[in-house]
């Protein structure tokens, strides 16, 4: 139901976008419908051909330069866009500020990705995570907003040093430049100057269409709206990982405290992260009934670009909610910080007046037997791992001994559960981290935000990507939903 809402909306919003662009002065078509009259192809010219009005790229890899009249062939500052279909498995892309290039991919100008979904591959073959409107390997969008064999509006502008790209009107990454030595020397061609457009066929059995595609040229001398981050290092590393494709991706996201939808969404871009939003669900943690959470459900608007999360609270969440309900969502996470002890207290962790302690060793043991009851339930991820009360936080690595790590990890990987690697509390150790890879679990990242105030840049969960190697087949991902 809510892709259906979401398919509906868009649409409309894309024929919108359309007329507009049809009928709004400052609009110059580059395609004529009809030829490749404007525009150069070359490695393999044959991957391009005019079909139905629409530019079809298949083939050998090849890229189709704009060489036409408008605006001297270069632009700077402008408005691009383009109404693109894909066919399942195909990768292309849209460059700008780029110049004609005989072979390679171009070096020079940034691309703005097209992949909607991914070929088949055998185990260990590298998968392309970059997703369609993404400012590709600089901000990623890790989810694709789109589907193949529908036609999607691509909309990208650049302002000053600023580039933002939309699909079907609603903005999916951002990036400004930076004239930080790092970043310039890590980019090296990726630097917006000015230059034309091209448009790129990818491999045999890709089959990417354009159409309607068309350029609004803007003054040389705008202002740049957006701003570079302010630790340049930190940027660096965040677009390494981009450009090796690690998926940045915020599985465990709260709008609470009075964080609003777009306020999130834009710290995200900012970023380069993808988000899952995560509603609480359990015995007095939110929604503690099937009906009042199916109701939020359905009036739910997730944004395309993001994820939607259940955290199942408590035990007893099992018998709260129907499996209909569960399934609305794109995955569940949970984790031990609620469960009632051997003298039949429901405890919940990380509120003193709830919790007792007494022995450590005692409480370490309980805490393990809970821990693996827990990790059998219908559960994606183990979120906030390895918590402990303040009273006995201090003892961390003491408590966390290798054996109880492993009984951990051991029902980790016989239930398929990923363990989440969580900013706030630092948590679990490098230690665990490192033992958990060695064995074969998987990892997300996650944030677990009170509020606007401590959404977090993922930095605990970056330095231990460093810290422990971790690639990006070491990272769970949600499944893409039909």
């Amino acid at each position: 139901m809510k892709f259906f809402r979401f398919a509906v909306r868009t649409a409309l919003a894309a024929v919108v976008v359309m007329q507009l662009n049809c009928s709004s002065g400052g609009w110059i078509s580059l395609f004529d419908g009809k030829t490749l009259a404007g525009w150069r192809a070359v490695e393999h010219p044959d991957s391009w051909q005019v079909k139905d009005g629409a530019l079809v790229c298949n083939g050998e890899r090849s890229h189709l330069f704009y060489v036409g009249d408008v605006n001297g062939g270069a632009f700077k500052n402008f408005e691009f866009v383009a109404d693109v279909m894909t066919k399942p498995g195909s990768n292309s892309g849209i460059y700008f500020h780029t110049k004609v290039q005989e072979q390679g991919w171009p070096s020079q100008g940034y691309e703005c990705q097209v992949l909607n979904s991914n070929p088949a591959v055998a185990p260990g073959e590298y998968i392309e995570r970059k997703m369609t409107g993404s400012i590709y390997g600089v901000r990623n969008v890790w989810k694709t907003p789109v589907t193949d064999d529908e036609w999607f509006h691509y909309h990208i502008k650049v302002r000053g040093r600023t580039i933002q790209t939309f699909i079907n009107d609603e903005l999916m990454a951002e990036y400004t430049e930076s004239d930080d030595p790092i970043l310039i020397e890590l980019m090296q061609g990726r630097r917006l100057a000015s230059g034309t457009f091209a448009l790129q066929g990818h491999d045999p059995g890709s089959t990417v269409y354009y159409k309607n595609i068309r350029v609004k040229p803007l003054p040389d001398d705008l202002p740049t709206p957006g701003a570079p981050l302010a630790d340049a290092a930190f940027d660096a590393k965040l677009i390494s990982l981009a450009q090796n494709n690690f998926p940045l991706m915020d599985l465990h996201v709260h709008l609470k405290g009075g964080l609003t939808m777009d306020r999130a969404l834009a710290h995200a871009r900012s970023y380069g992260f993808t988000y899952g939003f995560a509603v609480n669900c359990g015995l007095n943690m939110g929604f503690e009934t099937d009906e009042a959470l199916q109701e939020f459900i359905a009036m739910y608007e997730q944004p395309p670009q993001t994820y939607f999360a259940m955290q199942a609270e408590g035990r007893e969440w099992l018998d709260l909610f129907a499996t209909e309900t569960v399934a609305a969502f794109d995955y569940v996470f949970t984790d031990a910080m609620t469960w009632t002890n051997s003298s039949g207290k429901r405890m919940r962790l990380w509120m003193k007046e709830e919790t007792e302690v007494g022995d450590p060793q005692d409480f370490m043991d309980q805490l393990l037997s809970a821990i693996e009851q827990i990790l059998a339930e219908p559960i994606d991820i183990y979120a906030n791992p390895t918590y402990l009360p303040d009273e006995i936080a201090p003892l961390y690595d003491e408590l966390w001994t290798p054996e109880r790590m492993d009984r951990v990890i051991t029902a980790l990987l016989e239930h398929g559960v990923a363990l989440e690697i969580n900013n706030r509390y630092k948590i679990p150790s490098q230690s665990f981290i490192q033992r958990a890879k060695e064995a074969g679990v998987k990892f997300t990242f996650g944030t677990n935000n009170s509020g606007p105030d401590d959404l977090s840049t993922l930095d605990y969960c970056i330095a231990m990507v460093e810290a422990c190697g971790l690639q990006p087949t070491d990272m769970w991902r949600p499944a893409e939903r039909e």
